[in-house]
């Protein structure tokens, strides 16, 4: 009676897995055109979820890939699937949290892998999958991201040296609407298939479908729907790191850096490669401002988030086997409920974490300071693996916070009034 149950809440947590998914890579489609204000905010999340919705239709090479590709779908059970699952949407709120546009693909798959090493061992892991699929593909799309993205950069400028910076800036607004949406439906296309893969791996764990047996069409719109809503909801907060962190865009480095974007990832879903849409966007970002002369790109917040990727699929697999183990403890009945448990309320103390520095539609195209996002200050710790830099930053920002404004008001009205009363004792 149980294995239903259990099946329909894996199945439950998978697609919010793709929520968080679609509001986590948002910004890898549309930051470029929020941040230039080709797009307004709210248009840009609607365009890009719908574009999301229907790319998810058109290829399902990834989703082999995730499936069949990494672990021996045989050896996995629906305990090591609901484990890998809660991983990787830790993950996915954490480095929401801190601003950081990390891979929620390679959450997933570190997320999977390391509840299938704590439940099986390494013998259920194909490596050789993992390697050649995952993380190569890992190292080689950021640096090749980089070059595209410098390369067409260079020649949009190239092209139109001559031509007077407010055409370009109408003409190229224009153009980049129809590049971004090229991003988003290029993620569609990779992104949702993922998992559409880790959905198939529970319903063969559960015997309800053959091991050689394709992605259903319920998987497939279902899959669809829950990335397209996530995209919907917007995730600003990582918006606002790609759009306004790393590079001064203006809207022909905006089109060259969504063009390079869609290219790179349409080529790795063709080939079924688990590729990460965060690492091409931020790489093509990157590379408009390389290729781009007298921009200035802000290799610190990009050094900070090289680290973020580096640590992902071992802190996500790390997530992963801690799921695991606690489903382990409580015997395999109630296991996996008690995790299911433990992720919602991990995911609750994240979103009331996130209130106390709200990122929306409102603010995230304001001027990025380093000094006032709080957020940098954990990451930036993070990367150094050094506590004291949050602790001494927030001491300044607590110590501003205390200096008291309303007595000042009151001098400055108490002034004023005193300079009314003297002009009418004049006259």
């Amino acid at each position: 009676m149980t294995e239903p149950i259990l099946l329909a809440i894996v199945v439950a947590t998978a697609l919010a897995f793709d929520f968080t998914n679609g509001f986590h890579d948002t910004g890898n489609a549309m930051a470029t055109s929020i941040a230039t204000r080709a797009l307004k905010p709210k248009q840009a999340v609607i365009l890009s979820a719908t574009l999301n919705f229907v790319g998810a239709f058109l290829s399902i090479a990834v989703a082999a890939t995730i499936a069949k590709g990494i672990v021996d779908s045989v050896a996995v059970t629906l305990p090591i699937v609901l484990a890998g699952l809660a991983g990787a949407i830790v993950w996915n709120l954490i480095t929401w949290l801190l601003s950081i546009p990390s891979s929620s693909s390679h959450a997933l798959v570190g997320g999977v892998v390391g509840a299938v090493l704590a439940g099986v061992g390494t013998s259920a892991v194909l490596w050789g999958g993992l390697v050649s699929k995952v993380l190569i593909p890992a190292l080689i799309a950021p640096l090749l991201a980089i070059a595209v993205g410098s390369i067409a950069t260079w020649l949009v400028m190239r092209i139109t040296r001559g031509v007077a910076e407010k055409q370009n800036d109408k003409m190229f607004r224009w153009g980049q609407i129809g590049s971004a949406s090229l991003v988003s439906l290029a993620h569609g296309t990779n992104d949702a298939q993922k998992t559409m893969g880790i959905i198939l791996l529970a319903l063969i764990a559960a015997g309800a479908v053959a091991p050689d047996a394709g992605v259903p069409l319920w998987v497939i719109a279902s899959c669809a729907l829950a990335m397209g809503l996530g995209t919907y909801t917007g995730g600003w907060r990582v918006i606002r790191t790609l759009g306004k962190g790393l590079v001064e865009l203006s809207s022909r480095q905006g089109m060259a850096a969504e063009t390079s974007s869609a290219t790179v990832i349409l080529a790795s879903s063709h080939f079924g490669y688990s590729l990460s849409t965060t690492h091409v966007a931020t790489g093509s970002i990157l590379g408009s401002g390389v290729g781009m002369k007298g921009a200035s790109v802000r290799w610190g917040v990009a050094g900070r988030m090289f680290i973020a990727w580096l640590i992902t699929v071992p802190a996500a697999a790390a997530a992963g086997a801690i799921f695991f183990f606690i489903s382990n403890a409580f015997g395999e009945t109630v296991g996996p409920f008690v995790a299911f448990g433990i992720l919602i309320a991990v995911a609750i103390f994240i979103w009331f974490l996130a209130r106390r520095r709200p990122v929306s539609a409102t603010n995230v195209n304001d001027e990025w300071d380093p000094h006032k996002e709080s957020e940098t200050f954990v990451a930036e710790s993070i990367a150094r693996h050094d506590p004291t830099i949050m602790r001494v930053r927030k001491r300044r920002l607590k110590k501003k916070k205390k200096r008291p404004k309303a007595p000042q008001q009151k001098k400055k009205k108490k002034k004023k009034v005193a300079k009314g009363k003297s002009k009418k004792a004049k006259s």
